[in-house]
């Protein structure tokens, strides 16, 4: 019982690299942008970062964004990678491709209702935190149940990796934005038989 307590699963959770119009307060959400040079030397070089790791399987979301990072990995590694939907950033709904000024002038009393609460209130005909979250956590639940005991990387987005990190300190989505998750970098999760997490590395 007492090893089947420590068994340990590694996950090490990517955000993709720069993207076109990083410069600009922009919601790209689940918009298929694409990468700048900046953004594919990043992805390019999660194959070296993880070269020692000895992974057990490659996922990410199924926009282009991370899938080339993910799939620079996968084939590093021999490995086949896996896609999946529900990894996607948070859905924007009709602020997709907008930027901050632009829908604070367009919808002024939708975005301070969001400001007010991030958690429940969802864009316009997009998804609320929770309602991301609530996609996100199942995805992770299966992966470790999977891959118990191995390594893992998952290549996703800002948004996405800041719910699963903190779903691994225990800090409630409220404190979304308390955690950076700079393009391109790497986060190492601990999980443990037990239900117990530990963050080995943020945003690295």
């Amino acid at each position: 019982m007492g090893d089947e307590k420590n068994l340990r699963t590694r996950v090490h959770l990517l955000r993709h690299g720069q993207v076109e119009g990083f410069e600009q307060r922009r919601y790209n959400g689940q918009a298929d942008v694409t990468l700048t040079a900046v953004g594919v030397e990043q992805s390019e070089a999660y194959a070296t970062r993880l070269k020692t790791v000895p992974l057990a399987a490659v996922y990410s979301s199924d926009l282009m964004r991370t899938v080339y990072g993910a799939e620079q990995i996968a084939v590093a590694h021999g490995l086949v990678l896996h896609p999946d939907a529900r990894l996607r950033e948070l859905d924007i709904g009709a602020w997709e491709g907008r930027v901050w000024t632009d829908i604070q002038q367009r919808w002024p009393d939708e975005w301070q209702a969001r400001l007010d609460d991030l958690v429940n209130v969802a864009p316009p005909g997009g998804e609320s935190l929770l309602q991301m979250a609530q996609r996100v956590r199942p995805v992770i639940a299966e992966l470790l149940e999977r891959h118990a005991g191995e390594e893992l990387a998952i290549v996703a987005h800002g948004g996405v990796n800041r719910v699963i990190l903190l779903d691994a300190i225990g800090a409630p989505l409220t404190q979304m934005f308390h955690i950076e998750q700079s393009y391109g970098c790497l986060n190492i999760i601990d999980y443990w038989a037990d239900g117990y997490a530990t963050v080995q590395l943020l945003n690295g």
